[in-house]
């Protein structure tokens, strides 16, 4: 947006910040809170403090710096807000996705960075990586908590951690213990819960899947076609007694059924088995596929004879009819009721949204041209951005006919809603 366009926004903006700030106390905290989500909003190629500072008149860089990177602002408080704010806005839910993105780094100082992979540039890099967990409906989605990955490294060394300035309390967590923690924290917000969907790196892990299950969360999730798994329950399977010692509680290794990956199980389904979906409107017309769904139990661990709880799954999966071989599939729960082939597909396939609010909110809020170190400056930093990006979700929502989004009680400034809607335009497909 141009200095007008955001100007013209102005009471709109105070309108939005008013409950989800309120927890931050001091009126300076209010103005400079204000500030930043002014500088993220405004066009500009760099979105770091000095550069931002300069776009936005009576700005302090010093002050700036002070209410990004030390300011003891309560993060989850702020998060809690945006999340009860965003489930209220964003009506007619759909899934929680969860996903990861990264931030490469030139040097080493930036708490968190690592030599790992990097999504960004799709090769192991210096890069931080974060964990997020959004808010999705089918019209629009938006990040509403974070995580930062710290690697082994940071943790283990009392000079990195002082370096990084990173809270006595924080303790190795994976990147799927990450998410399981926002989770946990949504639970606790009470935000309505949701199916949630993720890639492969979380479906592939067994203990993901099932801590999704011990709290009662549906979700459909990615998972890679190597995927050892048995068409029956393994359950039924009849224990022998031993004619001597203590009597056997699970089945021999011989005895259970062949574990298949999910290439051999769609390889055997019969022609009839696969239908053709259409799941959404795409930018260039109906997204159409053919998929078939089957009962199957997850085999983790049978070789080593491991006994971990196992139940049934929904293995979802995509091949089309020009294929060669399946390209996608899912292991998904969904609740009691009966579940229909379209809306397994269509929680399954509901993830791409997830894409387009990360590239949104680097291309368009510098989610990653913050330039502190230290750990509470950037999880600072990416609150404000997703209330940044936040606010830029209700302004294209009014700027359409039926709005279903009550921001206040003004019509938007044309020029500004022109602007959002244009940003919506060049970053979200028809749907």
């Amino acid at each position: 947006m141009t200095p007008h366009e955001v100007a013209a926004l102005d009471r709109r903006l105070d309108h939005f910040l008013a409950d989800l700030t309120e927890s931050l106390g001091r009126s300076e905290r209010h103005r400079w809170a204000k500030v930043y989500l002014q500088g993220l909003l405004m066009d500009g190629e760099r979105k770091s403090i000095e550069p931002l500072a300069e776009r936005i008149a009576g700005a302090d860089v010093q002050a700036l710096r002070q209410f990004v990177g030390q300011s003891p602002w309560a993060v989850e408080l702020i998060q809690q807000r945006l999340a009860e704010k965003v489930a209220d806005l964003l009506s007619e839910p759909e899934v929680w996705m969860i996903d990861e993105t990264s931030f490469p780094k030139a040097g080493e100082a930036s708490v968190g960075v690592a030599r790992q992979y990097c999504g960004a540039l799709g090769k192991i890099a210096n890069c931080q990586v974060a964990v997020s967990l959004h808010w999705s409906t089918c019209e629009a989605s938006c990040p509403v908590a974070w995580r930062l990955y710290l690697p082994q490294s940071w943790l283990a060394s009392p000079a990195r951690r002082a370096e990084g300035k990173i809270p006595d309390g924080i303790s190795y967590r994976s990147k799927n213990q990450l998410s399981l923690e926002l989770l946990d924290q949504a639970m606790l917000w009470e935000v309505p819960r949701l199916p949630v969907v993720a890639d492969s790196a979380y479906g592939n892990d067994f203990d993901f899947r099932a801590a999704l299950r011990e709290r009662g969360l549906q979700y459909a999730v990615a998972v890679e076609p190597s995927t050892k798994v048995w068409t029956t329950d393994p359950a039924l399977v009849s224990v022998p007694a031993n004619k001597r010692g203590r009597p056997r509680k699970y089945p021999a290794l011989t005895d259970l059924p062949a574990a298949k990956t999910l290439t051999e199980v769609a390889t055997e389904l019969p022609k009839a088995a696969w239908r053709n979906i259409t799941w959404r409107q795409g930018a260039k017309g109906p997204l159409r596929s053919r998929f078939a769904q089957v009962k199957v139990w997850a085999a983790h661990g049978w070789k080593r004879q491991e006994h971990p709880k196992r139940v049934m799954e929904w293995l979802l999966i995509e091949w089309p009819e020009n294929a060669a071989a399946p390209t996608d599939h899912w292991l998904a729960q969904l609740g009691e009721q009966s579940l229909g082939l379209r809306r397994l597909v269509k929680t399954a396939r509901a993830r791409w949204r997830v894409e387009l609010d990360y590239r949104e909110l680097k291309e368009e809020l510098g989610l990653d041209h913050y330039e502190g170190r230290h750990w509470l400056g950037w999880h600072h930093h990416v609150t404000l951005v997703s209330l940044a990006f936040a606010f830029l979700r209700t302004e294209q929502a009014k700027a359409k006919k039926n709005c279903w989004c009550d921001v206040d009680n003004a019509a938007p400034h044309p020029s500004a809603a022109a602007a959002a809607a244009d940003s919506s335009d060049r970053t979200v497909p028809v749907v």
